[in-house]
């Protein structure tokens, strides 16, 4: 029997709305995170003086207030935490907006699990959502709303996080996910030696499975099952928007979605009547930070999110032979294949890799994506009583990783920090960087950007003694050049100026 201090979920919901339906309704992000929480409520057994008892509301910022100098184009909540919190009669002592990245909502039910079992706090509530693809169509039609709103009270706004990428990257035209991302995946098929057609069709086999259950999700945004072949294939409706990723191979961010977790002390718990087959348990966690893109030795690989995930498994007292279900952060590809490969899953393996249908299907509910799949991940182990399910939550340039391992079965409340990892890893070696002088080497990895005006290539090289570089490639000639043959280890020569470096001989 586990403690009266162990942390246990006992509610979830979600909500979500299409703009085709006929129920359509806009509604903002604050309605549906404040939808999501009643789900959740009731889920819980719809206890009269469960909103009452939550101590703690912590909320997930969204993609348009996700930067310094971001403005919302229907205005926004100045306390969306305590926005939600209002809207179903709660009133917490603490209200918390998490910092930017996909790996908030695992990290917010490790960080809030602890405080539980340190006696700190007996319910909190998380939560968050998306209108991404509302705020579109709504600008698309010349239409307004007005979201603004004055809630006031106390709020320990986290801010957006600390920077994750170098300036240099950015410098070069590799600044946003799919094109930094593009850079990791092709380093990953550099690494396995396949062509262009081989790993789309490999990125395509991963991503399938996904469609399928995304099928099956009544909140998924795209329910469309799709082979490997018309995922890897490159149509009009799935045109290339940075090599090696057609359209349907990325996060879909167009979703209007909302999602709610509500953790509790198994003493609150019970006080406030929740049923027992409700509950599931924490088993195990970790929260990890990875190096800076370019301070990695393997840009084809996520070591970090590997410890992690090892670390969650031992702390559960299972190996990931014995875990039945998995979510694993599906941003882009490489994202799945490499947790994949540093749990030891082999590519054929049977199980499936997501509860949702993953961000290209689901939908990428900016950084509360994971909210989604922890509350399936809690539906489909209580349909599975005694089994293990394996969340992994991804933010940034695979830039941090929280992982929770979760079961019906009761476990005593043991407590865990990730201080030791991390540090393993800042003590990892870093490649050297190349000097201001270095201006040849052969390109360890690269991608042509299809979202401009004309297509544009940026490399990351490496000179002759192994220092890492980064160059654009700008001149048309040679970026058709890099289009009609295979670019991964060519010898290439750049120039250098203010800008930085740029490509003028040679790729492949």
């Amino acid at each position: 029997m586990a403690g009266d201090l162990t942390p246990v979920i006992i509610g979830v919901g979600e909500t979500s709305e299409r703009i085709d339906a006929a129920d359509y309704q806009a509604l903002s992000p604050v309605e549906l995170a404040a939808r999501a929480a009643k789900a959740a409520i009731e889920d819980a057994g719809g206890s009269a003086g469960l909103a009452q008892a939550i101590q703690l509301i912590a909320a997930i910022r969204q993609f348009e207030v996700s930067g310094p100098r971001a403005i919302p184009p229907f205005g926004r909540s100045d306390n969306f935490p305590r926005a939600v919190a209002r809207r179903i009669g709660a009133d917490p002592a603490r209200a918390i907006l998490e910092p930017v990245g996909g790996q908030g909502p695992q990290h917010l039910v490790n960080e809030l699990a602890n405080a539980i079992g340190r006696g700190e706090l007996g319910v909190a509530m998380i939560c968050g959502s998306e209108a991404i693809s509302t705020v579109r169509h709504l600008m698309s039609r010349g239409e307004t709303r007005d979201w603004a709103e004055a809630v006031g009270g106390e709020l320990e706004d986290r801010g957006f996080g600390p920077r994750l990428s170098e300036p240099e990257l950015a410098a070069h035209g590799a600044r946003t996910p799919i094109q930094i991302y593009a850079l990791y995946e092709n380093a990953r098929r550099a690494q396995r030696s396949l062509g262009r057609a081989e790993y789309a069709l490999e990125m395509g086999r991963l991503f399938a499975p996904f469609t399928k259950v995304a099928h099956g999700n009544p909140h998924a945004m795209s329910r469309e099952v799709f082979t490997p072949e018309e995922l890897a294939t490159v149509t009009a409706r799935n045109r290339l928007v940075a090599d090696p990723f057609p359209r349907r191979m990325v996060a879909r961010d167009q979703a209007n979605q909302g999602a709610a977790v509500i953790v509790a002390s198994v003493a609150k718990a019970r006080e406030l009547g929740v049923p027992e087959d409700r509950w599931i348990y924490l088993h195990g966690g970790a929260d990890v930070a990875e190096r800076m893109p370019l301070a990695r030795a393997d840009l084809a690989a996520y070591p970090a999110a590997g410890l992690a995930g090892r670390r969650a498994l031992q702390l559960a007292g299972v190996s990931a032979d014995e875990v039945a279900l998995f979510d694993l952060y599906s941003c882009f590809p490489v994202a799945v294949f490499d947790v994949r490969d540093e749990l030891g899953i082999a590519a054929h393996d049977p199980r499936p890799l997501t509860v949702t249908g993953g961000l290209p299907f689901f939908g990428g509910a900016g950084n509360n994506y994971s909210m989604h799949a922890i509350a399936s991940m809690v539906r489909a182990l209580r349909e599975a009583p005694g089994a293990y399910g394996f969340v992994g939550a991804n933010g940034g340039f695979l830039s941090k990783y929280s992982v929770g391992v979760y079961s019906t079965a009761p476990a005593e409340w043991r407590g865990f920090d990730s201080a030791g990892l991390q540090a393993d890893i800042e003590a990892w070696p870093a490649p050297p960087s190349a000097p201001e002088a270095a201006l040849t080497g052969t390109v360890e990895t690269y991608t042509i950007d299809y979202g401009r005006e004309a297509p544009a290539g940026v490399v990351i090289g490496r000179t002759a003694a192994g220092e890492r570089f980064v160059a654009t490639v700008e001149d048309a000639g040679l970026v058709e050049q890099m289009i009609a043959h295979d670019p991964l280890g060519a010898e290439i020569a750049c120039v250098r100026d203010a800008a930085g470096r740029r490509v003028v001989t040679s790729l492949g």
